[in-house]
């Protein structure tokens, strides 16, 4: 069988557009719409976005461009890249963080994504248009802390993942995302504009864009926009090099890009314009955490007009979301194993995505009947969320940046990545070989508690 795959000619997008879409829906997910509404809330609001566009501009977009060159030239999975690029060296490791990123992200951002399945179907037969009798909050918390619910609604969830991947890059991975993207960006505007209209614009906006200087002092701010903008590009995850590779050699890498990350951060923001009004607009604390998303703004639109039309529309947005970078997280470990084992894209997709649903169980019943267990101080799923976007991420984005800047050879380096001997080219180089190593290593030193 191995043999057979192996004369087959690599998969490729269809479309230039396909692939910006298809990066765009990686990077357009949960971490635009329900973390970073919740995580800007409790960093401070403005002063955390202003760290976030530094991070993004300074790490984000260079690491991006490093990842897209890396799968473009290599035509390879994350782990197959680094091992035909650099043979025989320990470069290689970068690639199995990121695979083991994509197992230990999609596990629990599978129970997450299920909670908002459930909420769209629930707002679809009109169950959830008025408030339960027990009120929203109890609701939530009776769902996410039973033994079975939110397994299932993760399974269905993961097989809806599966199903995407199993098809293949153009029919599969390509046709969702043209489908989602454009309606992802029209819900997310018309609910922004409505939410601008509830009377807590003034104070929600301000809250955004006008920052409080003084959380500039707060270590933790630094290392949540860092995480944030990891987490939210799906940097050092190896989706990028991934999706790079499928990406013929024709196509220009730096304007996508800039589109992915531009189009990426205007979604995150427009998130939080669509959702700080409606909060300041009923007194809820902008810091509320996770319960944000499927209590307080539940709570809101049973109180607003048109409400239960809102409701699902929002939530269809945090499903589709949702399913569009959990995709792109499942390819990443599907790509590998392909290559390596030389199974078929079916049996690779069921199987792989079976385990990860497997693997993302504890994640689920440690917020109901495994809530006594934690590690880090955390619950089991907050835990396995610190440990990928302030650890995994970050370690497998430091490796990209160095092995782009120091490990592969400057001008090939600079030629693939279609930036040329310029200055934006010696500029990009310089950023991956100093910049952003020393910011990553910081945070990361802060985030162990080795560095405060």
């Amino acid at each position: 069988m191995s043999n057979q795959l192996g004369n087959q000619p690599r998969e490729q997008w269809a479309s230039r557009l396909g692939f910006i879409l298809a990066a765009m829906g990686s990077a357009v997910g949960l971490g635009n719409i329900w973390r970073f509404s919740y995580v800007t809330g409790e960093n401070g609001g403005a002063a955390f976005l202003i760290l976030y566009f530094l991070c993004i501009l300074l790490i984000g977009i260079p690491i991006m461009m490093a990842e897209f060159t890396i799968g473009r030239r290599a035509q390879s999975d994350v782990v197959g890249s680094f091992q035909t690029l650099a043979p025989n060296k320990p470069w290689f490791i970068g690639g199995f963080l990121g695979v083991a990123s994509a197992f230990i992200i999609l596990s629990f951002y599978g129970v997450i994504a299920g909670w908002t399945l459930y909420y769209f179907i629930n707002y679809l037969t009109g169950t959830l248009w008025s408030a339960p009798p027990e009120g929203y909050g109890a609701y939530f918390e009776s769902f996410i802390t039973h033994p079975t619910h939110p397994i299932l609604w993760q399974f269905i969830f993961m097989a809806l993942t599966i199903g995407v991947v199993l098809i293949g890059v153009k029919n599969g991975i390509e046709k969702t995302n043209k489908l989602l993207m454009p309606i992802l960006a029209i819900l997310l505007l018309v609910l922004a504009s409505y939410s601008l209209t509830l009377g807590g614009a003034k104070e929600g906006l301000a809250f955004l864009f006008s920052p409080d200087w003084s959380a500039f002092r707060e270590p933790e701010v630094y290392l949540a926009a860092l995480g944030q903008a990891f987490f939210s590009l799906s940097l050092g995850m190896g989706a990028l090099i991934t999706y790079g590779s499928y990406l013929s050699k024709e196509e220009k890498l730096p304007g996508a890009a800039y589109s992915v990350a531009s189009l990426d951060t205007v979604f995150a923001v427009v998130a939080g314009i669509m959702i700080f009004p409606a909060v300041f607009a009923f007194g809820i604390e902008p810091g509320y955490g996770a319960g944000l998303a499927f209590v307080t703004l539940p709570d809101i639109f049973d109180s607003i007009a048109y409400g239960g039309f809102v409701g699902l529309a929002f939530f269809f947005l945090l499903a589709a979301a949702g399913l569009s970078s959990a995709v792109s997280l499942l390819e990443v470990a599907v790509a590998y194993f392909i290559r390596k084992f030389g199974w078929t894209r079916k049996f690779t997709a069921i199987v792989i995505g079976s385990f990860i649903f497997l693997l993302g169980i504890p994640s689920s019943l440690g917020l109901g009947v495994w809530s006594h267990i934690t590690i880090f101080d955390r619950d089991i799923l907050d835990s396995m969320d610190f440990l990928a976007s302030n650890i995994f991420l970050p370690l497998g984005g430091l490796i990209i940046a160095t092995f782009v800047g120091w490990g592969w050879n400057k001008s090939e380096a600079m030629k693939e990545s279609d930036f040329g001997d310029t200055f934006i080219g010696h500029a990009w180089i310089f950023i991956l070989r100093f910049i952003a190593p020393i910011l990553i290593a910081l945070v990361f030193l802060s985030a162990i508690g080795l560095f405060n």
